[in-house]
Formats: structure tokens, C-alpha cells, sequence
């Protein structure tokens, strides 16, 4: 569908995808693909799954929106089990996307401020979102140019970097901002060193540090939580991506004192938890729990890893459980998607050199080593044919 009149915001690949089993993908043709991207992080029990779809289905047949001047169990069940994940903490803001959910955390931050403390701490190459505060926040100077002036008071410093954190400190800062793996970078995870520095730093300065588990959330890295992985709690966290299966749903999830700073009509959303969403993301969680998705997120990841160090042409592997940045040894990065992609093979690149892979969580060993071995030969495909990453056509424009 190519004369489809849709806006130049991607530049998509040249595949019409039509169904979906687990991990794979099947095009028009019938072709069967493994997916190595689950939509950005966001399928997580694969899919096409029955329990989701069974459930989507019973609640859009019974209700399916009321408002948020209402209360509705699906959404009230969800916040529980939300409260439930983080350890018993937190309460929670129902939305429809991650940039959603990052704008909340920051307007909560600086209601809590009460006006005198207003910046945002957050760090270079960082993402948070697309609207015009998450674009502020997300420490990305090339996505700020044709958007300018954007909204005031974000301030960014180097990732991994506590001294310079520390430095940026003062009395008008409201917040620390930031992604426990930065996942567009690359999957680049924040060290213990400086994500217990950013927690000691925001209890001494009595500010909120803030996760944006967006990418990270919902067992993706062998937790249902990447602050639980990594071992630091945050006070405010937001979630999207894999939390309802491919549906649009975001959340907000702040600890006391921040999440009582809110009152009616500080914030608000029409489509947010709505019950069909709401129900989904409970399917969700019962498939994790069920199917003991933390412990083979955690299980595969490892075994991921090992089969992608394998690879004489893949220099480093980072992240954790089914969230990895395999760093190649030359710029081929985007040329290996395109390539992969002609292989059966549904793959993103970060930048030149680095592919991120972010598989469903219910992929099997078997697809695993296959994705690896077909990997192995379109690394070399396309090194031995030199494709550049100006070359590639379909390079993300995420």
C-alpha cells in the first residue's frame, strides 16, 4: 500500500506484516519471520496471544469506555497488581504512551517543587518521548532542531557520570531523570555506582529520582522491574511498551510523598486506563506470572547473550535478561537490518554499530539459536559487500 496517504514520520521497511504467533511474523506472501524487536519492546508474550486477545475481547463485548470521572475494576484490579510488582509501593496514573506517562512523572516533580524547584536533571542521550516536555527531557540534541524553543529548565548531563550530577545540583532542581538502561542509545546500562550515587544524591537534596522503565518494564530484564535488577528503588517510575501487549496504555507510578502532590484537576486523560487496555495489561501479568516469564526472561537472556558472543564479529553484548545491544565490530549496523530483514529476520539498529535486540519474552531457545545463525550469515553478507549506513534504506527513524 504504497500510495497510502500516511505522514513521513518513518522510514518504514518494505514489508506488510499480517499476522503474528509468538515470536514470529508472517508478511502478505506468507513468509514466516523471527522477530528480534517485538515492536520496539512492546509484545511481550508474544504475538497474537490467546489469553490477551480472549480477554480484549470479553471486556470490549461488555464495556468499553466510561471516562475517567468514573471508576471502572479493571482499571482498579490493574493499579493493585501495578502496587503489587514494584513490592508493595506506589500509586499509579493511567495513561496511553510512554511519553504520557514521562510527562506526568515530570509535572508531578515540579508540583512537588512548588514552584521554586523546577528543573529536570536528566542525561545526555537519554530518550523520554516525542512531545515537546519529553522531547526537552530526552538528552538528544539532533531530534531538538526544527522544534526549537522547546519548553525551558532541562538540563543534561553525561550518562554514567556522578560527579557531573552532582555538580548540576542546586536549589532549583526539582528532579533526577533518567533511564536505568538507556535503550535507544544502545542498551547501555547506568552502573551501580552512579544509579545508588543518583538515590543517595536525591535523598540529600529531598527531590524525587525518577526511572523511566518505559523500554525496561514488565520482566524484560529478568525482574518486573529494571530498578529491582539493578537494585535501586526510584520514588516516581513510568511504564508503557510491553505493559498491554501491543495496546496503548502508559503508567505513572509514584511513592509517597510524590504521589500525593496531585489533586483533581492537576492532571488528567480521556482514553487513559481505559478497561479494554486495563484488561489486556492483566492478561499480561498473568501470563508472566503463570508461564514464569521473570525467570526465563532472565534464563534466555543469559543464553541470548552467550550465543551472540559467540559471533567473531560482534565486539561487546550489553543489558540484561531479553534486552541487549550487541555492538558489531564495523559500521554496518543499519545495512544488517535491511539485509536481515530480506533473511527473515525482524532486527533495529541504535546507531552504525549496534543492534538492539528486544525479542517477546516468550521466545524460544530454538528461535534463539536460529535468529543467531541467521545473524551470523548477514554480518558477513554485508561486510563482505561493504554496505555503508548512509546505504540503508530502511534505517529507523525512532
Amino acid at each position: 500500500m504504497s500510495s497510502s496517504p500516511l505522514m513521513n514520520t518513518y522510514k518504514r521497511a518494505s514489508v506488510d506484516f499480517v499476522r503474528g504467533e509468538g515470536e514470529f511474523l508472517y508478511d502478505a506472501n506468507g513468509r514466516r519471520y523471527i522477530d528480534l524487536l517485538s515492536g520496539i519492546a512492546v509484545v511481550s508474550v508474544g504475538h497474537a496471544n490467546a489469553r490477551v486477545a480472549q480477554a480484549i475481547s470479553e471486556q470490549a463485548s461488555r464495556l468499553v469506555h466510561v471516562s475517567n470521572l468514573f471508576g471502572t475494576i479493571p482499571m482498579k484490579r490493574l493499579a493493585q497488581r501495578l502496587q503489587a510488582s514494584t513490592g508493595g509501593w506506589g500509586s499509579v496514573f493511567f495513561c496511553n504512551s510512554g511519553a504520557e506517562a514521562n510527562e506526568c512523572a515530570i509535572k508531578l516533580a515540579r508540583k512537588a517543587g512548588g514552584g521554586k524547584r523546577y528543573k529536570i536533571l536528566a542525561s545526555e542521550g537519554g530518550f523520554h518521548g516525542r512531545t515537546l516536555g519529553t522531547l526537552a527531557a530526552t538528552g538528544q540534541p539532533e531530534k531538538w532542531r526544527g522544534f526549537e524553543p522547546l519548553p525551558e529548565g532541562f538540563v543534561h548531563r553525561p550518562y554514567n557520570d556522578l560527579e557531573a550530577f552532582t555538580a548540576a545540583i542546586d536549589d532549583s532542581v526539582a528532579a533526577i531523570f533518567v533511564e536505568p538502561i538507556q535503550g535507544e542509545r544502545g542498551v547501555i546500562p547506568g552502573t551501580p555506582q552512579f544509579l545508588r550515587g543518583l538515590r543517595e544524591l536525591c535523598d540529600r537534596a529531598k527531590i524525587p529520582l525518577i526511572f523511566d522503565e518505559v523500554q525496561t518494564g514488565v520482566a524484560r530484564t529478568g525482574s518486573w522491574w529494571a530498578f529491582q535488577t539493578l537494585g535501586v528503588k526510584p520514588d516516581i517510575m513510568t511504564s508503557a511498551k510491553g505493559i498491554a501487549n501491543g495496546l496503548p496504555l502508559g503508567a505513572c507510578i509514584a511513592d509517597e510523598p510524590y504521589a500525593s502532590v496531585f489533586k483533581p484537576g492537576d492532571h488528567g486523560t480521556t482514553f487513559g486506563g481505559g478497561p479494554v487496555v486495563c484488561a489486556a495489561a492483566l492478561a499480561v501479568f498473568d501470563e508472566i506470572e503463570e508461564r514464569g516469564l521473570l525467570a526465563e526472561a532472565a534464563r534466555k537472556g543469559e543464553i541470548f547473550a552467550d550465543l551472540l558472543r559467540s559471533l567473531d564479529s560482534v565486539q561487546e553484548v550489553r543489558g540484561a535478561g531479553l534486552m541487549r545491544g550487541v555492538v558489531l565490530r564495523q559500521p554496518i549496523a543499519f545495512g544488517v537490518v535491511s539485509a536481515g530483514l530480506e533473511r527473515g529476520l525482524v532486527l533495529n539498529a541504535t546507531s552504525d554499530n549496534v543492534l538492539r535486540m528486544v525479542p517477546p519474552l516468550v521466545i524460544s531457545e530454538d528461535s534463539l539459536a536460529e535468529a543467531v545463525g541467521t545473524l551470523q550469515g548477514v554480518i558477513a553478507d554485508v561486510a563482505s559487500k561493504g554496505i555503508s549506513p548512509q546505504s540503508s534504506p530502511s534505517a529507523p527513524a525512532w
